[in-house]
C-alpha cells in the first residue's frame, strides 16, 4: 500500500514539462517525448484525459491523439451524445514548423492543473494531435528551417514517402492522411485548426490567422465567424501580438509594393477542406523569424482564445451547424463555389514592416531584396480583400455514379472522407444520365505530389448508359454535399480527375492505321452532307487544315472503329436515386 501510494504521488508530481520547457525554448523534444507525455498525461489526470494511437506511419511509428474534457467527454459518442463542441487542432503537419506541439501540451497542462482557462473543458472537448508529420518530424537536423528562429535542431516540410501533408486533404494519397481523416470525421469538430509556421519575407506582424467561413461558406456560419475573428483580434493585440486575417505574402514574391491579398484556398489545404465540409476551419502561421519562444506563446495564446470563444458560444455554433447540416441533407446546398479570386479593388492599409532595399543582382540576375531588422518602417499596402466566385457548380438533384471499374478504390476514399454511398446489388437497363466528355485534355508537364495532374474542357451532357451491379451510388443529399463537387466535378482544382486518378481515360489507347481512314474517309464525304459541311468549315482554320494528324484525326474519330470511352470521364450525374435495391454504407 505505501509502495503504491508512493508511485501515486510521484505520478501525480510528474511536472509535464517539456524539453523546450526545460531547455529555455532553445530545443524541442523528439517523438518519444511525445509518447512519453501521451502516456503521462491520462495518469496525472484520470478520467480527464485519454491518449490514444489512431494510426501508424509508413517508418512503424505511432500516431498519436490526447483528448482531454473535464468531465470525462473523451470519445466522440459521448461527445455526440451531449451535443458537445469539439475543439480539433493539431501540430507539426509540416514538421520543421513545430510550434504547435510544444504550445499544445503546455497548454493543456495549464488548463488541466486550472491554471489557464478555468472551465473551459466543461464546455468543449479538447482533441490534439501534437505531430501529424510524425516520420517527418524524426528527420532531425540544424539546418532543416534556414528561415526560422529555433529550435535548434526541427523535423522536415515532408513525410518519409515525400508527401507534403498540406497538399493532400482531398486526394487522400499519404497512409497518415487517411488516418487523420477517419480521426477528423469521427470526432467531427465544429472547429479544426492547424498549428504552422510561415515562409518568407521579414517584417513585425508576429502571427496570421485565417478563419472560414467569414467570407464563403454557408451564410449562418459567416457571421459569427467573422465575430469569433474579431474578437480574437482584440485579445491578441491587447496581449502585444500583431495579427493578420490573410496569409502574408506578397503578391509579387519579395515585392512589398505590390501589396497583400485575402484569399480563400482549394481544400487540399486543410483549413479550406474543413470548411468545404462546413465547419470551422483555421489556419494558425506563427512568423518564422520571431524567435521560438515568442512562436510558442503566440501559438498558445492564439489557441486560449479560440478555445475561450468556442466555449463561450458553443452550443449556439452548434445550433446553428445543426441547421447548416438539415439544409444540406434535404439537398438544399447545390450551388458549390469550386474556385475563388480578388478582385481588382483595393484598399490601402498600413503593414508593420522594416527598412529593405530592392536592386538587380549580379549574382541571380533577378531582383535582390534586403530586409533591415533593426529599422521598423510602416508600409503602406493594397490590400486585395473583395473576393468573387471564379467556378462554380451545380450538385446533381440526384448524385453521382462510380462504375465498379472505380469502385473499390473510391469507396475507401469516399469512406475516409465520411461521405456515405450505396452500392447497387442489381444491374440497371440502360438508364439517362449525364456524362462528361473532354473537348480538350492538358496533362502537366511534371509530376506534382506524386502525380501528374490533368486540367481538362468539357460539359455534361444527357446520354443512356448501363448502370452494371456492383455501381457506387453517391446521393448528394448530406452534409459535407460540397466537399462532393470538389471530389467530383471534373473542372474543380483539386478534383480527383484533376489530381490524376483517371488519367488512363485521357490517354489514347487503340488506333486506325492511316491507310485504312484514307478511303474510309473519302467515303464519309461522299455521302454524308455533314461531315463534309463540317469538314469545310474546319479547313478555314490554317492550323488545322496544315496539319496532316487533325486532319486524319477528323476522320478517325468518325470511324465505327473509333474508342467511343477515349475522353469519357468515368463518373456519372443523375438527377434521380436508382430504384433498386442496394447495399449502403
Amino acid at each position: 500500500m505505501l509502495l503504491s501510494a508512493l508511485l501515486a504521488l510521484t505520478l501525480h508530481q510528474t511536472p509535464l514539462t517539456t524539453v523546450a520547457e526545460q531547455s529555455g525554448w532553445l530545443r524541442t523534444g523528439r517523438y518519444a517525448e511525445v509518447e512519453t507525455l501521451c502516456r503521462a498525461f491520462p495518469k496525472r489526470y484520470p478520467g480527464k484525459v485519454r491518449c490514444d494511437s489512431f494510426g501508424t506511419t509508413p517508418e512503424g511509428r505511432p500516431l498519436l491523439v490526447l483528448t482531454a474534457s473535464a468531465d470525462g467527454t473523451l470519445t466522440p459518442a459521448a461527445a455526440a451524445k451531449k451535443g458537445r463542441p469539439v475543439v480539433f487542432f493539431q501540430g507539426g503537419i509540416h514538421a520543421g514548423e513545430i510550434d504547435g506541439k510544444d504550445a499544445g501540451f503546455w497548454l493543456l497542462r495549464d488548463m488541466l492543473d486550472g491554471k489557464a482557462l478555468p472551465g473551459v473543458l466543461q464546455g468543449v472537448t479538447a482533441v490534439f494531435v501534437p505531430v501529424f508529420n510524425v516520420d517527418g518530424h524524426e528527420r532531425f537536423g540544424l539546418n532543416n528551417r534556414p528561415n526560422q528562429v529555433g529550435p535548434e535542431q526541427m523535423g522536415w516540410r515532408v513525410t518519409a514517402q515525400g508527401f507534403n501533408l498540406n497538399r493532400d486533404y482531398v486526394k487522400a494519397d499519404a497512409p497518415e492522411m487517411g488516418a487523420l481523416l477517419t480521426l477528423l470525421h469521427a470526432w467531427d469538430p465544429l472547429v479544426s485548426i492547424d498549428l504552422h509556421v510561415t515562409d518568407g519575407a521579414q517584417f513585425e506582424h508576429d502571427v496570421s490567422v485565417q478563419l472560414e467561413p467569414q467570407k464563403t461558406g454557408p451564410e449562418p456560419l459567416r457571421a459569427p465567424g467573422e465575430k469569433l475573428r474579431q474578437e480574437l483580434f482584440t485579445a491578441l493585440e491587447a496581449q502585444g501580438h500583431l495579427p493578420l486575417p490573410f496569409y502574408p505574402s506578397f503578391r509579387q514574391e519579395d515585392d512589398p509594393r505590390s501589396g497583400v491579398s485575402y484569399g480563400v484556398a482549394p481544400p487540399r489545404f486543410s483549413n479550406a477542406y474543413w470548411m468545404v465540409n462546413r465547419r470551422y476551419g483555421v489556419l494558425v502561421e506563427t512568423h518564422s523569424w520571431k524567435p521560438y519562444a515568442h512562436r510558442v506563446a503566440t501559438t498558445r495564446h492564439v489557441l486560449e482564445g479560440l478555445l475561450r470563444l468556442f466555449a463561450r458560444d458553443g452550443q449556439a455554433l452548434m445550433k446553428a451547424r445543426a441547421a447548416v447540416d438539415a439544409e444540406a441533407e434535404a439537398g438544399k446546398a447545390r450551388e458549390v463555389v469550386l474556385a475563388w479570386e480578388n478582385t481588382d479593388k483595393s484598399r490601402p492599409i498600413e503593414f508593420r514592416g522594416y527598412a529593405y532595399e530592392r536592386s538587380p543582382s549580379d549574382l541571380s540576375l533577378q531582383q535582390w531584396i534586403r530586409y533591415d531588422s533593426t529599422k521598423p518602417q510602416v508600409w503602406t499596402l493594397p490590400y486585395f480583400e473583395e473576393i468573387r466566385p471564379a467556378l462554380t457548380a451545380t450538385l446533381p438533384a440526384g448524385g453521382y455514379l462510380v462504375p465498379p471499374a472505380h469502385a473499390e478504390w473510391m469507396a475507401r476514399k469516399l469512406t475516409t472522407h465520411g461521405l456515405r454511398f450505396q452500392r447497387l446489388g442489381q444491374a440497371l437497363p440502360p438508364t439517362g444520365v449525364e456524362v462528361f466528355r473532354a473537348t480538350e485534355v492538358s496533362f502537366r508537364p511534371g509530376s506534382y505530389e506524386g502525380r501528374q495532374p490533368l486540367s481538362v474542357k468539357g460539359q455534361w451532357t444527357k446520354e443512356t448508359w448501363p448502370l452494371p451491379a456492383g455501381t457506387l451510388y453517391v446521393p448528394a443529399a448530406q452534409k459535407s454535399a460540397p466537399l462532393l463537387a470538389h471530389l467530383f466535378e471534373p473542372l474543380a482544382p483539386d478534383s480527383l480527375l484533376a489530381w490524376g486518378f483517371f488519367n488512363n481515360h485521357f490517354e489514347q489507347k487503340e488506333y486506325i492505321e492511316d491507310y485504312v481512314v484514307e478511303p474510309f474517309a473519302r467515303e464519309l464525304l461522299a455521302k454524308d452532307p455533314a461531315v463534309k459541311a463540317a469538314w469545310e468549315e474546319r479547313l478555314k482554320d490554317k492550323a488545322f487544315a496544315g496539319n496532316a494528324r487533325a486532319r486524319l484525326r477528323f476522320f478517325a474519330e468518325r470511324h465505327p472503329a473509333w474508342d467511343s470511352r477515349f475522353n469519357l470521364y468515368p463518373v456519372f450525374r443523375t438527377d434521380t436515386a436508382p430504384a433498386v435495391p442496394n447495399h449502403g454504407r
